[in-house]
């Protein structure tokens, strides 16, 4: 597994400061209620905190005094002050965490709204894994610091603040030799806050290694151990989670390191003040409540450091995930929709243009997997695609759903060119069945529907007899409602490739789209499925991508690809008559070779 990109790092270390968390406003725009509300209380409970100290005072000078009286009335006094204390922490509590759950829970909603609809080209280069670790790893992590860290960031600011000045008005002299141990207290935390930053981003990006290489070993754990990877998938995976420890235990080294230099110099200081201050009290320079009053105030203040160190690390932290989760959010597509999209004619009819079209796979860009094709399919025409694999039979397929661009030439749907159409447009008038069906883990039923979630019980089953799959999906134990478990493991290939069939079917799209469909059908399924899609071809403009030449045998016309290019077109007959690639792919399909 490598290890993170350094130089993308190194690009985003200028950014990577607590300021990146202004990226988060946006979400909290709909909410300015609650953010007000939990304003006000921080407010309330920060001030309440620093009338805690002149109550103290009192009580310590009233002993001195001898006044019961007024003695009883300032500890009632306290305990009114502490009812309002605990009543606006309870409720700055509540809206804070209540704010921050609502504005993390549109975040990820915004994180994946956006991801699903970005095109293939995109994760080519990113994997599955490490977006799911940004949507969950990197927004719990912006709960924690939303839910309580920033809320606590601003009630000690409040309370340094605060508290400084009313050590002022307590005494002068003590003030200063305090705020002689402030710079002392900031240096260590300007020189390792910047390394703390960088290891906080680091971690992070080691645990979205770990969770990418997890999420892909467990999705083909049938693969690991049918080939006895085990040992070596474990290895991996554990080579990648040490090196994730080791960067966290650098990281909470560093920390551990600040804090205790922090408080170390913060208590020093207030002893040594403290110190100063008794030999006041024994001068009669100050009373005992006073030193008691700035005692408290300053306890406060080192209190209020101390936690904002803490703090800060944790705000730099969740800067780093902030950053992370932005860069999906602002991430570029290849391919985009029109800002002025034209519409299909209507009724959709299906012919299908391709005009010199030239493609690269963008992790490929040096090898052609289209040069120069060109071919049109009139509507209601069933057209198939053979060739050997890598012949970019299965690419034009991918161009036609639009996942990406061609570099040169133009690929048009009843005369009206892909890019000028919003994407969903056209997409509803294709039905794709792919070459490795997609299930989802929910029931036959619901996996069937998606192919027209509006669609009726008796639709789904009527779509399901044509694919040949009402039979078995009735010998589960609970029919279409069965659960099929994720990416379908209790169906077999053949059982998962029909319902992706009757989800096709379901769709009833002017244009069908199969990438060797049935491929994993035996052959009583096979002469069924094709039955059925030969009923569901009619009428619509089909394209076949398929090895099995018997599956194309009745089709109107044949491509041939090779390398990139139409080399051959015509009927089976007319093409085995011809010679060539088709003939000789036919010899070693119907033949002994």
């Amino acid at each position: 597994m490598a290890k993170p990109d350094k130089g993308a790092a190194h690009e985003r270390e200028s950014s990577k400061r607590v300021g990146a968390l202004r990226a988060l406003f946006p979400f909290f725009l709909p909410y300015q209620k609650y953010v007000v509300l939990a304003g006000i209380a921080l407010v309330i409970t920060a001030s309440v905190s620093l009338l805690l100290p002149v109550a103290a005072r009192r009580v310590v000078d009233g002993f001195d005094a001898g006044a019961v009286a007024l003695l009883d009335r300032y500890f009632m006094a306290a305990i009114g002050i502490a009812l309002i204390f605990a009543l606006g922490t309870g409720m700055r509590y509540y809206i804070v965490t209540r704010l921050g759950e609502r504005v993390v829970a549109d975040i990820r909603e915004a994180v994946f709204s956006r991801m699903i609809g970005m095109s293939p080209a995109y994760f080519e280069n990113l994997m599955t894994g490490e977006v799911i670790s940004r949507i969950t790893t990197d927004t719990t992590l912006i709960l924690s610091v939303i839910g309580s860290s920033v809320s606590w960031f601003l009630r000690n600011s409040l309370l340094f603040v605060g508290g400084l000045i009313m050590m002022f008005f307590t005494s002068v002299k003590l003030s200063l030799m305090v705020l002689a141990i402030i710079p002392v207290v900031i240096l260590p935390i300007l020189a390792l806050g910047r390394r703390l930053r960088t290891l906080s981003r680091q971690n992070q990006d080691w645990i979205a290694q770990s969770s990418g290489n997890a999420s892909e070993a467990l999705q083909a754990a049938q693969t690991v151990q049918a080939f006895s990877h085990e040992d070596a998938s474990r290895a991996r995976f554990a080579k990648v989670t040490e090196a994730s420890y080791l960067s966290a235990k650098t990281r909470i080294t560093v920390r551990a390191t600040l804090t205790i230099i922090i408080i170390f110099v913060v208590f020093s200081g207030i002893l040594g003040v403290l110190w100063i201050g008794a030999r006041d009290v024994r001068a009669d320079a100050m009373t005992g409540g006073e030193l008691v009053q700035f005692l408290i105030y300053a306890g406060i203040m080192a209190a209020s450091v101390a936690a904002l160190s803490e703090i800060w690390g944790e705000l730099q932290r969740a800067a780093g995930a902030t950053e992370r989760l932005v860069e999906l959010l602002g991430a570029e597509d290849a391919v985009k929709d029109p800002a002025d999209p034209r519409s299909l004619p209507v009724p959709v009819k299906g012919e299908i243009v391709f005009d010199d079209v030239v493609f690269h796979y963008p992790s490929r860009p040096k090898d052609a997997a289209l040069n120069g094709v060109s071919f049109t399919v009139s509507p209601g025409e069933q057209v198939a695609l053979v060739g050997p694999s890598g012949a970019g039979k299965s690419t034009i397929l991918q161009l036609l759903q639009r996942f990406y661009d061609p570099q040169g030439g133009s690929v048009r749907l009843d005369g009206v060119a892909l890019p000028e159409m919003k994407r969903s447009t056209f997409r509803h008038s294709l039905a794709m069945v792919p070459q490795d069906p997609v299930i989802f883990a929910d029931t036959a039923r619901e996996n069937i529907r998606f192919g027209r979630p509006d669609a009726s019980d008796a639709d789904v089953e009527a779509a399901a007899r044509a694919a040949a799959a009402h039979d078995f999906i009735l010998a589960l134990p609970e029919g279409y409602d069965n659960y099929v478990g994720e990416r379908g493991v209790m169906l077999s290939g053949g059982q998962k490739q029909r319902i992706a069939i009757a989800r096709a079917i379901l769709r009833d799209a002017p244009v069908l789209l199969l990438d060797e469909a049935t491929s994993a059908l035996d052959a009583e399924s096979e002469r069924a499925v094709q039955e059925a899609v030969a009923a569901m071809s009619e009428g619509r403009t089909t394209l076949i991508v398929a090895h099995r030449l018997a599956t194309v045998k009745q089709a109107d016309r044949i491509l041939v690809f090779e390398a990139g290019r139409i080399v051959a077109e015509g009927t089976h007959d007319q093409l085995v008559a011809e010679g060539g690639l088709y003939a000789r792919l036919a010899r070693l399909q119907f033949t002994e070779g």
